[in-house]
Order: C-alpha cells, then sequence, then structure tokens
C-alpha cells in the first residue's frame, strides 16, 4: 500500500484561533477522534492520519454515514474508484477521496486487494 505523496506532517504548531463550523457527516474525512492530514490546520481531532492509497474493488460501493448496514448513506463511488483509507475497524474502513470528500464506511472487501 502507499501514501500519496502530496500529503506532508505540518511543520509548524497546529492550532485553532477561533470556531470552526463542523462539515456535516459523510463530506470532509474528519470525526472527533481522527481527521486526513491534510485538515490539520483547520480541523482539531484528537489524531490525524496520513492515508493510504487504495481502490474500491470490481462493484460500486455506497459510503456509509456509520459502521453499519442499516447506516444512512453520504455518496456512491463507482467500480475502481481511488479512495484513500483513513482507518479500519472490524471489517470496516473509513475511506475518503481526499481531503475534501466525500467520506464513509465501506466493507474491507469491497477495496481492491493489496499486492
Amino acid at each position: 500500500m502507499s501514501r500519496p505523496a502530496d500529503y506532508s506532517l505540518p511543520t509548524e504548531t497546529v492550532g485553532l484561533t477561533g470556531p470552526v463550523r463542523k462539515p456535516a457527516p459523510g463530506t470532509k474525512p474528519l470525526r472527533g477522534d481522527l481527521a486526513h492530514i491534510a485538515l490539520a490546520g483547520q480541523y482539531l481531532a484528537t489524531q490525524y492520519v496520513v492515508p493510504l492509497c487504495r481502490k474500491i474493488g470490481p462493484n460500486s460501493v455506497q459510503l456509509r454515514l456509520a459502521m453499519r448496514e442499516d447506516a444512512d448513506i453520504g455518496a456512491s463511488l463507482p467500480a475502481g474508484t481511488p479512495v484513500e483509507l483513513l482507518d479500519c475497524a472490524g471489517e470496516w474502513a473509513w475511506i475518503a477521496c481526499g481531503p475534501e470528500g466525500p467520506s464513509g464506511y465501506v466493507q474491507l472487501g469491497a477495496l481492491e486487494p493489496t499486492e
């Protein structure tokens, strides 16, 4: 698995100077505990992650807003779409189409296998 080449760790102190509007669920890859590294200067999270490059497998997927089959759908992605893997928990993967999203959860089996 590779990492996107254009995301790097912040070099200066990261901090917020005022209120920030939280984006709608399923948009930017931001949760209370974790956020995409590219969002470090804009949003506060406990941890920031440099994503791993993956692709959606042979079937299109629906990005869920929670790790449940009956969770609301945020977006749909066609087969073969490049995505960024941010987190895994059990059989679920939290993915995004870059720091601007969309983001959501899919079953790990929906991603192309790694080599």
